[in-house]
């Protein structure tokens, strides 16, 4: 019987544990049916800030990661500002939890992304446990982190954002590396503005334009991020690394130049992942599956200094 009761309490404990290696909780919390995530909280801090992490694009866990992708950036930038005093919590995008369940939705749209962001800040504003709340987007985080920003967020921080709505950014990919395809896709994406369905792309562009991608793209490519993080009353701080083989400084520079009250930061040698590359473009690429590494030293200094 003692047993037992031993082994319930150590069961009990799973899900709020003291972390001896760094100076806070750690609390699964489940936001709603959609929403999974991880909070952490300082130690000896009563009512800290709280910086919501969104991830980028794809089936993005808590951590940063995919089936393919294993670095732990998410995890890393949680638990680093964590122990400068700054309360954290990121979480599985809906879809992962899906893919898990094997019962993926696949009428899955964009929204859908920015009404889970929009029902965490809810979540937490409605708990009363944090003085502020703040929104960290990374990717495509940036422009889900931007729509949720525009009520009971007090500064939101855009790391690798793109100011381009999407079909933009991938044409201008396919003219730099397919150019021959640029045509085909101008009107196919088109199509999709439009809210209409199109079997006329490029074949080579399968992944982009399939059918059961053509809906979540459709509701993605309305939107325009400098038109939203012009209309933001809050401080805003947009991070690009000079490295980042995604999205260039220029687009930063954008999303600066239409913020009301943005600040830039350009972090030299930062990839888009958040480490810091001093090789080439394979070093570069490679680092997306390097879990080993570190997040770039500025990056949690700059974004502790912005909330603080």
């Amino acid at each position: 019987m003692k047993l037992k009761c031993l082994l319930m309490f150590f069961v009990g404990l799973s899900n709020l544990i003291i972390s001896q290696e760094n100076n806070f909780n750690t609390e699964d919390v489940s936001v709603n049916s959609f929403i999974d995530g991880t909070l952490l909280t300082p130690n000896d801090i009563n009512n800290p800030p709280l910086a919501i992490i969104i991830g980028d694009s794809g089936p993005t866990d808590r951590n940063g990661n995919q089936n393919f992708q294993k670095n732990n950036i998410l995890k890393k930038l949680a638990e680093g500002l964590t122990n400068q005093g700054i309360a954290t919590f990121r979480y599985d995008k809906r879809i992962v939890k899906q893919i898990r369940k094997g019962r993926v939705d696949k009428n899955i749209g964009f929204n859908d992304f920015v009404s889970d962001a929009i029902s965490i800040v809810n979540h937490f504003k409605e708990k009363n446990t944090f003085k502020e709340l703040y929104i960290i987007g990374h990717g495509q985080g940036s422009l889900v982190g931007m729509l949720a920003s525009k009520e009971n967020v007090s500064g939101f921080v855009s790391i690798a954002g793109s100011a381009k709505p999407i079909d933009q950014v991938i044409l201008e990919q396919i003219k730099l590396t397919v150019p021959g395809l640029e045509d085909a896709s101008k009107v196919a994406f088109e199509k999709l503005k439009a809210g209409e369905t199109t079997a006329n792309y490029p074949p080579a562009l399968e992944s982009i334009f399939s059918k059961e991608n053509q809906a979540f793209m459709s509701s993605w490519m309305q939107y325009n991020p400098q038109e939203h993080i012009a209309v933001l009353q809050i401080p805003v701080l947009i991070i690009n690394g000079t490295k980042d083989l995604q999205v260039p400084v220029a687009e930063a520079q954008l999303l600066k130049n239409n913020a009301q009250n943005g600040k830039l930061l350009l972090i030299e040698n930062m990839n888009h992942v958040m480490f810091p590359i001093l090789g080439d473009d394979l070093e570069n690429s490679k680092s997306y599956n390097e879990s080993f590494r570190k997040l770039s030293p500025e990056l949690i200094p700059a974004i502790t200094d912005f909330i603080n």
